[in-house]
């Protein structure tokens, strides 16, 4: 079946001294290599990888569609393609057969009750929720441009989005209905608005009464592979959130990277990504990957976080692939979770920013399970990852996925060797890959300034070492320069989240007279050292780094905070406590 998948596919980013940092302290040494199923070996997936491009692609119809008439041919197992929950008990299955009915269902409404073209922007802000997972499919169907947004939006947001993306239809709920319907009137592109609800709200078209009567007959537009299908706004970490356009090859194809050898899923595997929907990681591991795989989707509707409610869903439904955000893990491993057993679970992943060494420990000891980490961009599919067979070491992205070729580079745009920081960069010339976003839109400028010579910038830090591995140091504008040294906020925080009081922290730089400026660290504690000796606590927690890593790059400063400032989703907002240190100088 894995061979029926790619059947169908091809088908169809230095006048001061470096402080590099250190290999990363191995926390364990007993690896396992766990044998992976899609493929033999890293350098035989490196070396095999091969992916043609047709000139006309669309996802529904040449991956979802297929599998549905696999599904009728009896040659796929009984999995179901779409799998739901939330915490009231309810529950929804679909094959991908009623996936494609329904979805042809919503792809009519969007056509015909909202009269959308091909091209057409749509925006769709909605919490997990089945009608999400259709709203895609239906833009995909449809050949509209999904414009997914998180459901934390405040009114001025989606304001920013409305107008910035000139989009003709909204789709969301009850509770962010009444905000769009104040912004409205200042967009003057938006005509159609469709709301999930059981009640009626003027101005708005019923979308679950529309559903009940729409024909699901329906002829997917044909597009071709490098026209818009989505567009994802950033997180907003380093300025306002910039508009990121993805073609139908971009994600459609380039994410079976992803989905065949990171998350290695085949056919009869269950996947649950617990990403929030607004953000580009969604489109990672919760609609192509685990479909370009013919694996189900899992959901679990959550209106927030709720570890313990994680840990069951683990325990009693069939998942076997996780992907959780660092953040997450952290959470997770500070319960007991000494009564659950995860019988069907047996890969785990995470993405989004970089996870620590000892967070990985933690969960091994507790789940017998590696988490391998992926690195990767709402402009990207994977750049670089740990995958199964591949000897992990802590703390380190992996090696380049096979949909790229990425060096580390000087500020000229030269590979640098082994051991030396520089700036994460992906070889665009002469051949742009597939798996990269087209242009930031209405912002060439700062599409213009990811380039350098043949390579596109990520605007990450980073070293590979001697065996291949690259090492996360830190977004470029993170870094912090103290008395001619660079250190990178990531070492440092790994550090410290090894000292038991530590449940968060957020390192930046802090001015200081002599040195420039030196690194401060800003701590959330654990309930249990609250009430300690602050003063006392500073001092371990400053010897403690001192022995972990290189003892110039310790915090001379320490701040214990309530809460980190975090984006919508689950960022740390750096930025904002460096403008704070930095706003009287």
């Amino acid at each position: 079946l894995a061979l029926v998948t790619m059947e169908i596919l091809l088908h169809a980013r230095c006048f001061q001294r470096l402080a590099i940092p250190g290999p990363v302290r191995i926390i364990y040494k007993d690896y396992r290599t766990v044998t992976p199923q899609n493929f033999s070996s890293y350098e035989s997936m490196k070396q095999d990888f091969r992916l043609e491009v047709p000139e006309y692609f669309n996802f529904a119809k040449d991956v979802l569609d297929q599998w549905t008439n696999t599904e009728k041919a009896g040659k796929r197992l009984s999995n179901p393609a779409f799998w739901w929950i939330n915490g009231s008990g309810e529950e929804v299955k679909w094959s991908f057969e009623e996936l494609g009915s329904l979805s042809r269902k919503f792809a009519n409404i969007l056509t015909e009750a909202c009269s959308l073209q091909k091209g057409d922007r749509v925006i769709v802000i909605l919490p997990k929720i089945p009608e999400w997972w259709l709203a895609n499919v239906a833009c995909l169907r449809t050949g509209t441009v999904l414009i997914p947004g998180t459901t934390q939006l405040t009114q001025k947001d989606i304001l920013y989005r409305l107008q910035s993306s000139k989009a003709k239809c909204i789709i969301t709920d009850d509770v962010l209905a009444p905000a769009v319907d104040v912004v409205a009137p200042k967009c003057e592109n938006l005509h159609s608005k469709l709301i999930v609800s059981q009640h009626s709200r003027e101005g708005w078209g019923n979308l679950k009464e529309m559903m009940k009567y729409a024909s699901d007959n329906h002829t997917c537009v044909n597009t071709k592979h490098n026209e818009m299908m989505a567009i994802y706004f950033t997180s907003g970490t380093t300025g306002p959130p910039k508009m990121i356009g993805h073609t139908h090859s971009s994600l459609g194809l380039g994410l079976s990277v992803n989905g065949r050898f990171w998350l290695d899923l085949i056919p009869s595997d269950v996947m649950w990504n617990t990403s929030d929907t607004g953000w580009a990681k969604s489109a990672w591991s919760s609609v192509f990957s685990p479909w370009i795989q013919g694996a189900c989707v899992f959901a679990h509707y959550l209106p927030r976080f709720e570890p313990t409610s994680i840990l069951q869903t683990l325990s009693k439904f069939p998942i076997t692939v996780f992907c959780s955000a660092p953040t997450a893990y952290r959470m997770l491993i500070q319960n007991d979770m000494t009564s659950y057993k995860f019988k069907s679970l047996k890969h785990c992943v995470s993405a989004g920013e970089p996870i620590n060494p000892e967070v990985t420990e933690q969960w091994r000891k507790r789940t017998g399970l590696d988490i391998y980490e992926g690195y990767g961009q709402t402009e990207t599919v994977l750049i670089c990852g740990n995958f199964k067979g591949m000897k992990m070491k802590p703390g380190s992205m992996g090696k380049p996925s096979p949909a790229f070729d990425v060096k580390i580079l000087d500020e000229n745009g030269t590979a640098l060797p082994p051991g030396q920081e520089g700036d994460i960069g992906i070889q665009v010339l002469p051949d742009r890959p597939f798996g990269l976003f087209t242009h930031y839109i209405d912002n060439p400028s700062k599409t213009a300034s990811t380039l350098r010579g043949n390579f596109y910038i990520t605007g990450d830090r980073g070293y590979m070492d001697e065996d291949g591995y690259f090492w996360f140091v830190a977004r470029s504008d993170d870094i912090i320069l103290s008395s001619g040294y660079r250190i990178g906020p990531f070492e440092v925080e790994s550090a410290l989240i090894e000292h038991p009081s530590v449940a968060e922290s957020a390192v930046v730089s802090s001015p200081d007279p002599i040195r420039g400026e030196v690194v401060k660290a800003f701590i959330v504690l654990n309930t249990d050292y609250k009430s300690h000796d602050q003063e006392q606590l500073k001092k371990e927690i400053q010897e403690h780094v001192k022995k972990t890593t290189a003892p110039y790059k310790y915090p001379r400063k320490v701040e214990f905070i309530e809460e980190l400032p975090k984006t919508v989703s689950g960022k740390v907002k750096r930025n904002e406590l460096r403008k704070k240190e930095w706003k009287t100088v």
